[in-house]
């Protein structure tokens, strides 16, 4: 399998993400020397290191949860969902509940 230097920067960051913490795809994206958000999306999207790059921890700058695989709504944006949940990370309303939660990869 082959990924790109980008890709590799981006699953090495979100890999360092602690469970039960998310960050923002603007975080990751500026923790690795990147300004678009959508390109690290993307780059999660296509992730196939997962679990152990948890990609489910990564949300969107208004603290919603964001996309999964693709999808906004969805069997598998319910996965996403369900994995935040066990590790403690709660959404009200689509919005993160705990901003202490949210982790800044690039400190």
């Amino acid at each position: 399998m082959r990924i790109s230097d980008f890709q590799a920067r981006v699953y090495r960051a979100a890999s360092r993400i602690p469970r039960g913490r998310v960050t923002t795809y603007k975080l990751l994206a500026a923790a690795v020397g990147c300004r678009s958000p959508r390109a690290v999306g993307q780059a999660l999207r296509h992730n196939p290191f997962a679990p152990e790059v948890p990609c489910h921890r990564i949300i969107r700058a208004d603290l919603t949860v964001g996309g999964f695989v693709g999808e906004e709504q969805g069997p598998l944006w319910q996965r996403k969902v369900d994995l935040l949940r066990r590790e403690d990370v709660l959404f009200r309303r689509g919005v993160l509940i705990d901003a202490a939660r949210l982790y800044n990869p690039a400190l």
